[in-house]
């Protein structure tokens, strides 16, 4: 499609976007070519990583403040849909410990049915930003701000723990970090010397396991699950299970229904399911991201999180709380040999015959053992390394990681990711302007560097007449730059009947920018001074265009490069040509790409 004849060559208009395909799931790419081999391969991962996703279901679902029975669920129908819908070949999905601490607040405040209500909205949330193809934006969430809520998140998973792996005899944990540890030194003289035991040989069993070859088909936490579980049993330890608080799990597929909207106010519940909106897309695009390098693939970020928010729509209905994909056993999966998304499938397929047919024997676990596996869990979370040399970094982004790891672990997980994101935007806000600066040229231009000469063999010294003002614009011409530029305009000492805005180093521009150059434009008309725009690239040029600026400015006032600029300040003043523009080539603009890129 032809576009519009300037000065300065074509600009195109705006032409049809080319056809896209529709979301595709992993699933359907995959089996393409699917073999036995591989079949047997995903068969064997998902059957290890089943294994690995029960006591982290029950384990998250405890830490959540709900009962076991709803991890397990969310493992099961999430971690299917996940596999069923998802963009990533080997994702696997399921509640993790990052929505621990905004679901245990949650629950404590709306209830159960407000936590329900939350996460299908969040689902919700999902659905859109996938629709909307957002997938590739939410990825690029600053380090520091997702390193400060994590690390914040496994002190906080840590701090919880303690309670039971010490089987303290106290009330309900205080959900304030600063009362929960004066809870705990106030009740640390009930201590269990018996649970604090149970704990510490469930934790030497998941540090030690690892040293051994089996480790990679059994998985250390379920063994130091099974293994303490058959030791309290065996000499009858008086240690509080999961069934002396919760009692036995019922061996049976949960009837759907909705939460009780009606005794909900759902504008309270906008901010929670947002949180777990982007919570869960950040996470589970990251734990994509780590897969694809583990297998060398590309998995598709929009379809991702379309099937993220269909299981946090469906999960609920049966009971199900938040879920995301998860990285560590999307890790396991990936290195037992799964390479499509039959893999979560058989995940969740094993996780649905061990709740139904042994259920029943999950109601035996000490909780001192599931707090082991959570302490675990925490270490890994944290990633103390990542936080300790995020700390030797520029130091906006030190205060962009304490201020959200601090806010996480004191005040919430909702403020801390909102002050985070707008911490981390401001900062590079603050970036941007200090890179992006407007200078005034003398009157006699010496440029030896500059590009876009019409004469590269020429002595590039341009004598620009009194009456004349030079400003260049260096760097992208946004909201943050644009109070800089109107500043440095103000400083004009007198009326200057030509005034040439180079802009050879923009190489893109705002409406904040535009507004800013057609308000100089204005108050110029009105002082009877000419506006010369000198060394426009294509970004701007087209952005002028679509926004009738350079309507404003006229086409004859718009020039690829400086000597054409001054050439037509001379011809506005009735002097000469500069015999450095004799015989000079005219402007052209080359095209490269998709727009032309102005040169002169």
């Amino acid at each position: 499609m032809l576009g519009r004849e300037t000065s300065l060559g074509r600009v195109p208009r705006r032409s049809h976007l080319p056809f896209r395909p529709v979301l595709v799931p992993k699933l359907f790419s995959t089996l393409r070519g699917y073999t036995r081999e591989q079949a047997a391969a995903d068969v064997s991962a998902g059957v290890i990583v089943g294994i690995v996703a029960l006591p982290l279901a029950i384990a998250f679902a405890i830490a959540s403040g709900v009962t076991p029975d709803r991890g397990l669920w969310t493992a099961i129908i999430a971690g299917g849909l996940v596999a069923l819908l998802g963009g990533s070949r080997v994702q696997i999905g399921g509640p993790t410990g990052a929505f621990v601490v905004i679901v245990y607040g949650i629950v404590q405040r709306f209830g159960v049915d407000g936590l329900l209500a939350a996460t299908m909205m969040a689902g919700v949330f999902l659905v859109i930003l996938g629709v909307a193809r957002l997938g590739a934006v939410i990825k690029f969430v600053p380090q520091p701000v997702v390193t400060g809520f994590t690390s914040g998140i496994a002190v906080i998973i840590f701090s919880t723990e303690v309670k039971d792996f010490l089987g303290l005899s106290m009330g309900a944990v205080p959900a304030e970090f600063v009362a929960k540890w004066q809870a705990y030194a106030a009740n640390l003289h009930s201590t269990s010397s018996t649970a604090a035991l149970v704990g510490v040989f469930s934790l030497a069993i998941i540090v030690v396991w690892p040293r051994f070859s089996i480790s990679r088909k059994i998985p250390g936490p379920f063994v130091a699950l099974v293994a303490a579980t058959v030791l309290v049993q065996v000499l009858h330890l008086p240690v509080e299970t999961i069934g002396s608080r919760f009692g036995a799990i019922a061996a049976s597929i949960p009837h759907p229904h909705l939460p009780n909207f009606g005794a909900l106010d759902l504008r309270q519940l906008v901010a929670p399911a947002f949180t777990i909106a982007i919570l869960g897309s950040v996470e589970s695009l990251l734990s994509a991201v780590v897969a694809d390098g583990m297998i060398g693939g590309r998995h598709r970020s929009n379809m991702e999180l379309v099937a993220q928010g269909v299981a946090n729509l469906v999960t609920p209905l049966f009971g199900g709380i938040p879920a995301t994909g998860a990285i560590a056993r999307t890790a396991t999966n990936v290195k037992s040999g799964g390479r499509t998304p039959v893999a979560g499938l058989v995940h969740a397929f094993t996780l649905l015959l061990i709740t139904l047919f042994f259920g029943r024997w999950a109601s035996l676990i000490p909780m001192a053992t599931l707090a082991a596996i959570l302490v675990v869990v925490s270490y890994h979370m944290s990633e103390w390394r990542t936080f300790r040399s995020e700390l030797r970094a520029p130091r906006s982004d030190v205060i962009v990681l304490l201020a959200t790891f601090l806010l996480t672990v004191f005040v919430d997980l909702t403020a801390a990711i909102e002050v985070g994101m707008v911490l981390a935007a401001g900062l590079f806000v603050r970036r941007m302007v200090e890179v992006t600066n407007v200078s005034v040229m003398t009157n006699d231009v010496d440029d030896p560097g500059d590009r876009y000469s019409t004469d590269r063999n020429a002595a590039h010294l341009r004598d620009v007449p009194s009456s004349v003002e030079i400003f260049e614009i260096n760097g992208p011409f946004f909201f943050g730059a644009a109070e800089a530029f109107k500043e440095a305009i103000g400083q004009v000492g007198g009326r200057p009947k030509v005034l040439i805005i180079r802009m050879r180093d923009v190489p893109a521009i705002d409406s904040t920018g535009m507004h800013a150059l057609r308000d100089v434009v204005e108050r110029s008309r009105r002082d009877g001074t000419l506006v010369l725009l000198s060394d426009v690239h294509s970004q701007p040029l087209v952005a002028m265009t679509r926004s009738g600026l350079l309507d404003e400015v006229g086409d004859d006032n718009v020039f690829g490069n400086l000597d054409d600029s001054l050439d037509r300040a001379r011809s506005h003043l009735g002097l000469p040509p500069h015999e450095h523009l004799a015989g000079a080539t005219p402007t052209v603009a080359r095209e490269t790409g998709e727009h032309p890129v102005v040169r002169g």
